[in-house]
């Protein structure tokens, strides 16, 4: 199929992301671990010494939010600057009220990770209004200098063609698809669509399930569970989420009901997630995981570069990240990190 879809429909599927105002390519490859020297390549980053740095991130319950804010906060610290860091609880109006509360204090930079962009996007205007330097994580907005991520495009396309492969191209499957307001969650669905378009005999079964935020476990594990009887066996092939804590409960509805014709698929690598994938009981059949603490590091090291007078750095910084299966999860436990996480 022609990747005409994606940023870059280069033969080798590339990834690409600013480093110090040049870019570097790092070819996909499924299976490949995530590129060993890509936090080598902060060696050089200039000091943030006497700067102050806002960071406002919409959540932290979630591991890839938790990591990613504090890969954030330790590498403003790291680098001799003093982090103003705010975590909004899932709280759309308390994030408006935290973006406020910085422009007021006015800091050297803003980092933002992650919320709903139509309801952030008057905010980080003013931010930018106000003279301060704005980037993101995972939120893509044009008041952005630059937005730190994974290459979602790339992510989506990847896990529903593993997804089709697996179920020989044909069947029923249920999609969570309750945030598609956050642009990342947008751009995963998106190209499971333009994938399953040309899989005719794959078809989402109506109407989509809704993921909500608190109570995501709980709440996926009862929807699925309900279509499980509403739907015997031999009538849905795989269940399909845009981040990997619905896939939690969706995972564990379709063990209890011994389903084992039905295959689950998510985004982000949580350390329970990635083992879920790893048992071969498990129906988890695949997760992208991302690298949440490096997005947050990477985006600081960012704003660093920009303070000291670079004005080269690429509107979006993509940081690699890797399709985990039954048959890599071990080795990606050790390659992320996670093996004393299980």
């Amino acid at each position: 199929m022609t990747r005409l879809h994606t940023p870059l429909f280069s033969l080798l599927a590339a990834t690409v992301f600013g480093i110090s105002g040049g870019i570097a390519i790092q070819a996909h490859a499924q299976g490949a671990a995530p590129a060993a020297d890509a936090a080598d390549s902060t060696a050089s980053v200039p000091s943030l010494k006497g700067k102050r740095i806002g960071i406002t991130a919409a959540g932290t319950d979630h591991y890839w939010d938790l990591k990613a804010y504090q890969g954030a906060v330790d590498e403003v610290k790291r680098l001799g600057g003093t982090p103003i860091a705010l975590d909004a609880g899932r709280n759309d109006n308390r994030q408006i009220a935290q973006i406020q509360t910085l422009i007021a204090q006015k800091p050297d930079a803003i980092v933002e990770q992650l919320g709903t962009a139509t309801v952030l996007e008057p905010w980080l205007q003013k931010i930018r209004q106000a003279n301060i330097p704005l980037f993101t994580i995972d939120t893509a907005s044009p008041s952005s200098l630059n937005d730190t991520t994974s290459d979602n495009f790339f992510i989506g396309e990847q896990l529903a063609l593993k997804l089709v492969n697996d179920i020989h191209g044909e069947g029923n499957i249920l999609v969570f698809n309750g945030f598609y307001g956050v642009p990342v969650c947008a751009i995963r669905y998106d190209q499971l669509k333009a994938v399953l378009k040309y899989y005719p005999k794959v078809h989402i079964i109506q109407p989509e399930l809704r993921d909500v935020i608190p109570n995501t476990v709980q709440s996926a594990y009862a929807q699925v569970s309900q279509l499980l009887q509403k739907y015997p066996k031999g009538q849905v092939a795989a269940i399909w989420s845009a981040w990997d804590v619905p896939q939690v409960g969706a995972t564990q509805a379709v063990d209890a009901a011994h389903r084992d014709e039905i295959r689950t698929y998510a985004v982000d690598g949580s350390p329970d997630v990635v083992t879920l994938v790893k048992d071969p009981k498990s129906s988890a059949a695949a997760v992208v995981a991302q690298q949440p603490a490096l997005i947050g590091k990477t985006a600081v090291d960012n704003v660093a570069r920009y303070l000291a007078g670079d004005r080269t750095l690429a509107p979006y910084t993509y940081v690699p990240s890797i399709l985990v299966t039954k048959d890599n999860a071990g080795t990606v436990q050790q390659t992320l990190g996670q093996l004393a996480a299980k």
